[in-house]
């Protein structure tokens, strides 16, 4: 079935696989895949559920690809994920010879398609896929924006209480 969406359309799809990720706690970070225009596999960021280093949507979005195409080659597919790949990520998307990635948000710190470094473009390994930047960037980069604001005031909450609860075992131990 070969359906005419645009990348706007599959990014809203990658980013309801963010949003799974956030309700877990999860950096807010999704995946779909896609071959002749069908969603063949979707995935969220589960590395705190899993307690796995490995368990990025991109990985888990490619293995269920391939389970689904029965082939560890993905040659027509097209991933798509709300933040830039990483460098493990990228490795993945090259030995499975996606054809097209598409991404959100740019990640100065370690993205490797375009932004830090560019594995997925050089002509140096095997295979090179098509980079498309920025497709709903704005939209991609808030969900990133605002876990991390969430993060860092619970962080500063909980070190409130800490505080708070010296002081109140020093006030009670003084008497």
């Amino acid at each position: 079935m070969v359906e005419n969406h645009s990348d706007e359309f599959f990014m809203q799809e990658a980013i309801k696989e963010a949003k799974k990720a956030e309700l877990l706690n999860e950096v807010p970070i999704g995946t779909v895949i896609v071959l002749h225009g069908e969603v063949i596999a979707r995935a969220h960021n589960l590395r705190e559920t899993n307690q796995s280093a490995v368990s990025h949507a991109e990985l888990l979005a490619i293995e269920q690809a391939c389970e689904a195409v029965g082939s560890w080659r993905l040659e027509d597919a097209e991933l798509y994920v709300t933040l830039e790949p990483c460098a493990m990520c990228a490795g993945a998307i090259i030995l499975s010879r996606i054809k097209r990635v598409v991404y959100g948000a740019a990640d100065p710190k370690g993205g490797c398609a375009g932004t830090f470094m560019n594995l997925l473009q050089d002509e140096r390994f095997n295979h090179q896929s098509e980079v498309v930047s920025g497709v709903l960037e704005q939209s991609c980069g808030q969900l990133l924006t605002d876990f991390f604001r969430q993060v860092r005031e619970r962080k500063r909450a909980a070190k409130l209480r800490r505080k708070q609860e010296v002081i109140e075992q020093t006030e009670f131990g003084s008497d």
